[in-house]
């Protein structure tokens, strides 16, 4: 990704999809849309696509997709959906890419934070 952090600030840059057979969800999105996918390496079953910017995975309690907005600074980003009402797990480190978190906001929507290593 070439922009810097604060341009990403508040963007979606990446999506999940739940799916209870992931391959019957890759092969109805990768017809769709032509997204082609391929296994996330030393991990848990996570098909990621690069055309469409995101990953299928199997749906563990997920009900829906879930986006993730860009943060300039995701601690400050956990705190302050902590302070607005809604719940954030803490930041984890995805290994030499950057930070997620979890989230839900006052409504009871998932999403998530990401920061990019730097």
């Amino acid at each position: 990704m070439s922009e810097t952090l604060s341009e990403t600030a508040g963007k979606v840059v990446w999506f999940e999809i739940p799916a209870t057979d992931t391959g019957r969800a890759r092969s109805f999105y990768g017809s769709l849309f032509g997204w082609q996918f391929q296994q996330f390496e030393g991990g848990p079953e996570y098909h990621l696509t690069y055309e469409g910017g995101g990953a299928i995975q199997p749906a563990d309690g997920q009900s829906g997709p879930r986006v993730y907005f860009g943060s300039g600074d995701i601690d400050a980003s956990i705190a302050r959906v902590r302070e607005l009402g809604g719940q954030a797990t803490d930041k984890h480190e995805i290994p030499g890419v950057g930070f997620s978190s979890h989230c839900t906001d006052t409504e009871g929507n998932s999403f998530g934070l990401y920061q990019g290593a730097s």
